[in-house]
């Protein structure tokens, strides 16, 4: 066995594979300023970038960020559209760098409801990164946690049929919108709500919750930093107690 590398730090022995974040406030940071609330959402794309750069670079195997809910086409027709425009022009702006750094891009949710304009920016983006090998960056967009297990329930059951078994787990998970990535090891929600709304119900059924008050356009590396020293301190248990066979401990 090598040496221990004297640079690594207990945060980097204990890194989550699959960091999830709600990015929340992007309305309010642009309400307290007499913006538009879209002027919100423009900038925290700032912090978005900042978090795909800060998580890629650590070793982060996947990050899943919620982007556009189920539940967000309540919102006014105009922040909505608003929305629409920002996520085509982002797609286009953000792709040359994803692809030099490796990053393999993937979208999940029910994107039929969205522009056509959108629905192919975001396939083209994703053929495109496929075959990267680095950050597995995954974009929510109109996204549900209940709507996420019921179409895995229904494809599952279509596919298997008589054989399928209440019991199993991995194959459900199977399909997922995630399939193939890790369950959510940190769940993130920035913005000062304490619920996960909706958001990766089955993938974070044993995430660490991590909730703060810094509106997402505020957030920095050194928060993201601060994000996985937290997560290093936690000890995780799985339903066991300390000592036990199957429990996993960070600290």
């Amino acid at each position: 066995m090598p040496d221990p590398d004297p640079t690594m730090t207990a945060v980097d022995a204990v890194l989550p594979a699959h960091v999830a974040v709600i990015m929340d406030g992007n309305g309010r940071w642009a309400e307290t300023r007499g913006q538009p609330r879209a002027a919100g959402h423009r900038e925290g794309l700032g912090a978005t970038r900042e978090a795909v750069r800060f998580f890629g670079e650590r070793g982060v195997r996947a990050l899943t960020l919620f982007a556009f809910s189920s539940e967000n086409w309540r919102r006014p027709r105009e922040e909505v559209e608003a929305l629409f425009d920002l996520f085509v022009s982002a797609i286009e702006g953000e792709l040359p760098e994803l692809l030099e750094r490796g990053v393999c891009l993937r979208f999940i949710g029910e994107r039929a409801r969205f522009p056509d304009e959108l629905q192919q920016r975001m396939g083209e983006a994703e053929r495109r990164t496929a075959e990267n090998g680095g950050l597995e960056l995954v974009i929510a967009l109109g996204y549900g946690g209940r709507w996420d297990m019921q179409q895995a329930a229904l494809r599952w059951a279509r596919a298997q049929g008589d054989e399928a078994r209440a019991d199993d787990e991995a194959g459900l998970a199977r399909y997922l919108s995630t399939a193939g990535l890790p369950d959510v090891d940190l769940l993130i929600r920035t913005g000062g709500e304490q619920r996960i709304s909706n958001f990766l119900l089955w993938q974070a059924a044993y995430a660490e919750l991590l909730f703060v008050d810094t509106l997402w356009p505020d957030m920095t590396t050194d928060d993201f930093e601060r994000a996985l020293q937290w997560y290093a301190g936690r000890q995780r248990r799985f339903g066991g107690v300390p000592g036990t066979q199957g429990e996993a401990v960070n600290a």
